[in-house]
């Protein structure tokens, strides 16, 4: 166990390295920080972070650089997240205040995240096995031809065509859409198929096979696994920090292409729970051993819908990051509750 003294000194060596990407020495130690101890006791306690691994020497000579181990430590004892400033808030609402659609909300949340962390920005779609029924929509397009449009209470839109057995005349129509939206309105996607089960049965037998085509498309559209959809942005701010990876980014750069890859960096997030992902910690694919993962939920009441964060070398600010991830999911979840 380290006592506080040393522990000082891993969070001087991580400030001091994330900031001036040179490895950091005892003389600079002194310089730079009130520790309030002599240089060699500071010597001293970096051979004891060494001996322990939180820290290490990238080569004879050199001053001395964090691990994994180190990062770890530093983010679950000696980080706090640093808030935005009220401008910086200000700037993010009116930012995101302004997109059109659930689409361009997600494209702004990207860029946003990209811009202020100066990382690689992951968004994830809002689940629709996470949300509820806002509006169900039918459009008549010809005598038995049907457009489903289904709105949920994220803000996403599902369009499908379809094709009906017979005519659909208005009057069965505005009836269908009534029932349907009666039924469904407000409930999970999970309780739909049980709710409008028994709906044929409200209709004429003739109609009934026009109403099953509709339903049959409704339940095809909740069961999608459209939750996977995923937008990544900023990853040319990579180019920033190739020193950190070992070698070339290549390996950081096809990973990032596979989608499986980016749901499994998301990992467990959730609204109100941050994941820190540190070096080695990063199991979804080998080529991300020198980068670490930041990530959160968000969502538009009690339960996230879905996942945001950011990807870049373990030689990051975590205070900075953490903020900024943390302040864009809960505005997106604003902006999604008042969609």
């Amino acid at each position: 166990m380290l006592d506080e003294r040393k522990l000082e000194v891993l969070r001087a060596i991580v400030q001091d390295y994330v900031g001036t990407e040179e490895p950091v020495g005892s003389k600079a130690l002194v310089d730079r920080h009130n520790l309030g101890v002599s240089p060699a006791t500071i010597r001293n306690d970096m051979a004891t972070l060494e001996e322990e691994g939180y820290i290490a020497q990238p080569h004879t000579s050199a001053g001395r650089i964090p691990t994994d181990k180190g990062y770890r430590l530093f983010v679950d004892r000696l980080a706090s997240v640093k808030p935005l400033s009220t401008p910086e808030r200000r700037a993010i609402r009116s930012f995101l205040e302004n997109a059109v659609d659930l689409d361009d909300v997600v494209t702004r949340t990207v860029r946003l995240l990209a811009q202020l962390t100066r990382q690689v920005a992951i968004v994830q779609y809002p689940s629709l096995t996470r949300s509820t029924v806002r509006h169900v929509e039918l459009l008549s397009l010809g005598p038995s031809r049907l457009m489903l449009i289904l709105i949920t209470d994220t803000g996403r839109v599902e369009q499908r065509h379809l094709a009906t057995p017979g005519e659909v005349g208005e009057a069965l129509l505005g009836d269908l859409r009534a029932r349907l939206n009666a039924a469904v309105v407000g409930q999970p996607f999970k309780e739909v198929p049980r709710l409008v089960e028994e709906l044929p049965l409200a209709f004429e037998e003739a109609e009934r096979p026009n109403v099953a085509a509709v339903l049959s498309t409704l339940l095809e559209t909740l069961v999608e696994q459209t939750e996977e959809r995923i937008i990544l942005g900023g990853t040319a701010n990579l180019t920033r920090f190739g020193h950190d990876f070992p070698l070339t980014i290549r390996p950081v750069l096809e990973a990032l292409e596979e989608q499986v890859v980016l749901l499994r960096l998301l990992g467990e997030a959730s609204e109100s729970g941050m994941i820190v992902r540190i070096g080695h910690e990063n199991k979804a694919h080998e080529g991300l051993a020198s980068t670490s993962v930041v990530a959160v939920g968000y969502g538009s009441g009690d339960e996230a819908v879905a996942k945001l964060g950011v990807v870049g070398p373990t030689r990051m600010d975590y205070p900075g990051t953490m903020g900024a991830v943390r302040a864009v999911a809960r505005y997106v979840g604003q902006i999604l509750a008042e969609s």
